[in-house]
């Protein structure tokens, strides 16, 4: 893929749900026992500088994530007692591709893949360990570079899907995968309000459908996850050739209660906030990541501190 730097080409789902998709957790472990049906693990921070700059051609790219949570907060952001805490290590390999002639709206069209292993420990609930869903995009929208008030500025639309492979056991409260399907499409812009400064916003609506078959120890014939926002956020500046420092951000809002045999839980959304630095390095097709975040104002979920390491090849 042809690409000029220091711009970056990044179309990661969540993770890990990430880049997809994107870090993969204890998916099924409950806050409280039926009163909560956790998020899939999602994108949040996994993406960051220069998000939206991207050109015709190929990336593949590999990101390393690690999550410490030694906390699980309720509804009021109080940590639960005996609760324990939910540790994790993920990887997903990421491979994109942008047709070069213009599509859509004068944007290219391109298409992606991620696939995300993980081992997660969630102490008193269990341990996974594995491949999770796998995140696929037949639909990427991605604008050359336009000027806004001479600013230049770039766009790009994704239709994100994870799919499960079709691998998962009932009887373990923590999996990496499980028996439905989400569609999280996320919009991305960067600008550069001057030269050596940039800022970049990754906003995902996630839909998640029906599992008809959770982990038995929910005593559910089935649960749904809620709907969801969530966004990441940078700003940086060029200090060196092909070097941007900054800090980086994510977000989540869960908008609608989870469900339990069709049954709304009140009080169940998710919510959590991150900050902390990060860097990225551009040397000629190569271009190396790290992102470290301190998550606060978490309500419903294991919280705590997460790692992110990321590097790319571009052609």
């Amino acid at each position: 893929m042809s690409q000029r730097p220091p711009a970056s080409w990044i179309l990661c789902a969540l993770l890990a749900a990430a880049l997809l998709p994107h870090t993969l957790s204890a998916q099924e472990t409950q806050v409280a026992p039926e009163t909560h049906v956790a998020e899939p693990a999602l994108n949040l921070g996994d993406t960051s500088f220069l998000d939206a700059t991207a050109f015709p051609g190929f990336v593949l790219e590999q990101i390393a994530d690690g999550d410490r949570n030694p906390r699980i907060v309720d509804a009021t952001g109080n940590t639960i007692p005996a609760a324990g805490a939910v540790n994790s290590l993920s990887g997903l390999t990421h491979f994109a591709w942008i047709e070069p002639k213009p599509f859509l709206f004068g944007a290219w069209y391109g298409a992606e893949i991620v696939v995300a292993a993980a081992d997660v420990d969630a102490t008193s609930s269990g341990q996974a360990g594995g491949i999770g869903n796998l995140t696929v995009s037949p639909f990427i929208l991605q604008w050359p570079t336009r000027h806004l008030f001479h600013m230049p500025i770039d766009q790009r639309f994704d239709l994100d899907f994870d799919i499960p492979p079709g691998h998962f056991s009932r009887s373990n409260p923590v999996t990496l995968t499980n028996d439905n399907f989400t569609i999280h499409p996320y919009y991305v812009i960067t600008a550069h309000p001057t030269k050596r400064i940039e800022t970049s916003w990754r906003i995902h609506y996630l839909w998640n459908s029906t599992d008809n078959a959770p982990p038995l120890t929910t005593g559910a014939r089935s649960t749904q996850a809620g709907q969801a926002i969530h966004f990441n956020a940078t700003a940086a500046y060029n200090v060196w050739k092909g070097l941007w420092i900054g800090p980086n951000a994510y977000f989540l809002d869960q908008i609608t209660d989870g469900k339990v045999n069709g049954v709304d839980l009140p009080n169940s959304p998710e919510k959590v906030a991150a900050i902390g630095p990060g860097m990225v390095y551009n040397h000629k097709k190569y271009f190396y990541y790290a992102n470290e975040y301190q998550e606060f104002s978490a309500e419903n979920r294991a919280t705590g501190h997460k790692l992110v390491l990321r590097i790319e090849k571009v052609w």
